[in-house]
Order: structure tokens, then sequence, then C-alpha cells
């Protein structure tokens, strides 16, 4: 389970990010789990372009060294 502050990859488009909160959508009558996601600008760095949110089972946990 991916948790706050665990480094993420988007599957759909590949930016790499930070979770920084959890939330919800409705689709299709279910209510699904989403990520909220600080997208840095580039690999390897501390500066993040915009915030993304998506269903939770589009992201995977990246490990960033």
């Amino acid at each position: 389970m991916l948790k706050i502050e665990d480094d993420v990859r988007y599957q759909a488009t590949g930016p790499i990010g930070t979770v920084f909160g959890y939330g919800h959508e409705v689709m299709h009558g279910m209510y699904l789990t989403t990520l909220k996601v600080r997208v840095k600008k580039n690999k390897g760095t501390r500066r993040y372009s915009k915030f993304v949110e998506d269903v939770y089972s589009t992201w995977v946990e990246e490990d960033i060294a």
C-alpha cells in the first residue's frame, strides 16, 4: 500500500512525484480511492511542477535513490 511521502510513478504518462494525500472518486456508482501526488519537474530533483490526482491503481511505487 502506498503511503504519504512515498515516491510514485504515474503509469499512464510516466511522471514521478510524492504522495501527499488521499481522496475518492465516484465512478459507475462506486467509490474509488485516489492518490494526490506532487509531480516533480525532473527525475532526481526536489522541485515540483503540479499536482495530479487519479485512482490508486494508476500509480506504482518508484525507488528514487
